[in-house]
């Protein structure tokens, strides 16, 4: 596996345009705005693919997350990269997701990271054999369960806006949302 800092990626304005672009390690030194996917997998029982990021991640090491996913590589569609990074991510093959929404992420606090998140949803009905050297735990959880751990544990701070985020959609698409609020202090 290559080095994560040496990926190159594309680098964009806020309305999503591209600009440039730059390895990984100096678009976090610079705080330069990037693309990312995320994707929200649930098995057919509706629980939901919940993990713990390794302590190597260059951003939020050892912080729970209920998205896989990560950085789009130069060149590639948000589409080619969801479908990577869950493959990657779960170990699996065929996997097909869906978009949902995008919306750019600036990191909270005074934090100068920035990337344009495309969300996705996928339903995986087969065993994962996740990637060791990007997931250190990982487990389906129920709505309630995750309730339960977003309000005990430190969760990935763009993972805990899309998830508000995603929620807020499917309440106002007159959908049920699953009651997995967001605890404040977590991040």
């Amino acid at each position: 596996m290559t080095d994560p800092a040496e990926e190159l990626l594309d680098i964009v304005d806020d309305n999503d345009r591209v600009i440039g672009t730059a390895l990984r390690g100096e678009v976090y030194r610079q705080g330069l705005t990037h693309r990312c996917v995320f994707i929200m997998v649930r098995d057919p029982a509706g629980r939901i693919f919940v993990h713990r990021r390794t302590d190597t991640k260059l951003f939020a090491p050892g912080a729970y997350d209920m998205w896989v996913g990560g950085v789009v590589g130069s060149g590639e569609t948000y589409a080619e990269a969801a479908v990577r990074e869950a493959e990657e991510e779960l170990g699996v093959r065929g996997i097909a997701p869906r978009p949902i929404f995008k919306f750019l992420f600036r990191e909270p606090e005074g934090g100068k990271l920035s990337w344009w998140c495309d969300m996705y949803e996928a339903e995986w009905d087969g065993p994962v054999s996740p990637q060791e050297s990007e997931v250190a735990w990982h487990a389906w959880l129920t709505p309630a369960e995750l309730s339960e751990r977003l309000a005990r544990d430190t969760f990935v701070p763009d993972g805990l806006e899309a998830y508000r985020r995603y929620l807020e959609r499917q309440e106002g698409q007159g959908r049920p949302a699953d009651r997995a609020e967001p605890a404040s202090g977590s991040a």
